[in-house]
């Protein structure tokens, strides 16, 4: 047998024998999940392979799939057709630094793999074919829509085509659903591998883990299933586990790899909202509070303006209107606090947006509080003001609070995550939220400016005050 035919005979046993590839190519000993998952791309052709890994934190996913990357460009070619892929994760930097970093890593440790391949930044390719055999690196914005995230994904029209999805928790929906158009052309071998932590219940991870055929393995570092991850400590889980309990949300998405109920850090959970909106309050039971105002000013054309009203533990319907002229939408924030009696009213002027609203409002002589989001918070507990509204706004759902029976308040309100940053308690950025849900959160946003600062009664002895009855007259005929 010459050495050519040598070549071809390994590189069909390879074919078919992604862990042995792994074996000889890399000189590594695969965890038992990874023998099980790269197992799923071997065997004989298959047309749509769709395989998710669903992992804790640090048991060497990205390495996997830098292993199954090498693995489609090495192992699947026919006579004139070539294996192309396309390499995507959350964003283009932690692609860069994660993923496409391990495909050159896992060069580096392979003379095979460099000789007949060029890493570049943006590009890995054969050699003896440049242009038709490759797996490049590929990005879509943050506000993408499905026809961008389509464009991002084009140019993989082969008999042997893939696609490499990396941390894909918080991965668009739109993506792996567009990735599917690999199978349209009658590919003989094509494959879909996607890989993330379970951090949200909202993104491209968590619908491929319970709908459609994704063939889905879980890594888990549980200190007391056999099938765990080496490569996180055993006593690091436990002490975690031990800490925070296993129905704790972190423990769940980063040691157990399972779905926390309400996502990662959700700040909100629907049956937090839904026990909300179920309760209410009399006004005589709330009358003693004071009323409080909060006015978000939309920032984009596809925005909307919004004003909520709260007095104690019962929020109102919030409002929202599409009012581009700042004049106009300062009076109709005026006629809400007069129609209100509010003692307060407490607008966003994050970025300069209400800074004109405000202006007007002073002009036409009325008092206005403008709230900065990104200002320090009053408690050091906090990232910044927008935390601490939030946050505020958290504690009085759950410890009473009554929300208006609102959709799209409560598609917000859920949306919304924490992350901890240092020592202190950090929102997920105003773009992110708009991302999942597709709008701005416009009416979370004025509901929180309410828990901006204490606001007190203007005049606290109201309620002992008793209006004058001028329509009865002691003489008048029955």
């Amino acid at each position: 047998m010459s050495q050519l035919e040598k070549a071809r005979a390994k590189i069909r046993e390879w074919r078919h024998d992604p862990v042995k590839f792994a074996v000889e190519v890399f000189g590594v000993t695969p965890d038992q999940w990874q023998v099980e998952a790269m197992q799923e791309l071997g065997g004989e052709r298959n047309q749509a392979r769709m395989l998710c890994m669903k992992a804790c934190t640090g048991p060497g996913k990205s390495a996997t799939l830098a292993w199954m990357g090498w693995h489609r460009l090495t192992c699947f070619a026919a006579p004139g057709e070539h294996p192309k892929g396309a390499a995507l994760s959350i964003t283009a930097d932690n692609l860069k630094d994660n993923l496409w970093a391990e495909l050159s890593k896992w060069q580096q440790r392979s003379p095979f793999l460099q000789q007949a391949f060029t890493w570049t930044k943006e590009k890995i390719y054969a050699n003896d074919h440049p242009e038709t055999w490759f797996l490049s690196a590929r990005s879509f914005a943050k506000d993408a829509n499905a026809e961008a995230i389509g464009r991002a994904l084009s140019g993989l029209h082969s008999k042997f085509p893939f696609v490499l999805l990396d941390e894909t928790g918080d991965m668009p929906v739109a993506v792996g659903r567009t990735a599917q158009q690999i199978f349209t052309g009658g590919p003989l071998d094509a494959a879909i591998i996607q890989a993330g932590n379970p951090t949200s219940t909202s993104g491209l991870l968590y619908e491929s883990c319970t709908k459609g055929r994704w063939k889905v393995i879980t890594i888990t570092a549980d200190p007391d299933d056999p099938k765990r991850t080496p490569r996180v400590s055993v006593e690091h889980a436990r002490e975690m586990i031990r800490t925070y309990g296993r129905d704790n949300p972190w423990v769940m998405a980063t040691i157990l790899g399972l779905f926390p109920p309400t996502g990662f850090n959700a700040l909100l959970g629907p049956d937090d909202v839904d026990a909300s909106i179920a309760r209410h309050y009399r006004q005589e039971q709330i009358e003693n509070a004071p009323i409080v105002l909060g006015g978000d000013v939309a920032r984009q054309g596809d925005d909307a303006s919004a004003i909520a009203k709260r007095q104690g533990r019962q929020a109102f319907p919030i409002r929202t209107m599409r009012i581009p002229d700042t004049m106009v939408l300062a009076q109709q924030f005026i006629r809400e606090f007069k129609e209100a009696r509010a003692d307060a009213i407490l607008v966003d002027e994050t970025g300069g947006y209400g800074a004109g609203v405000i202006d007007a409002m002073r002009q036409l002589g009325h008092d206005v509080i403008g709230v900065q989001f990104g200002s320090r918070a009053s408690d050091y507990r906090f990232y910044n003001k927008r935390a601490e509204m939030y946050f505020r706004l958290a504690e009085w759902v759950k410890g009473g609070g009554a929300l208006p029976d609102d959709r799209e308040l409560k598609e917000e309100l859920c949306a919304t995550t924490f992350v901890y940053q240092g020592d202190k308690f950090r929102i997920a950025d105003k773009e992110i939220i708009k991302d999942q849900i597709g709008r701005s959160p416009d009416k979370a946003d004025a509901l929180a400016l309410t828990f901006a600062m204490p606001i007190a009664k203007r005049n606290p002895l109201a309620q002992y005050q008793r209006q004058q009855v001028t329509d009865y007259d002691p003489y008048a005929m029955n």
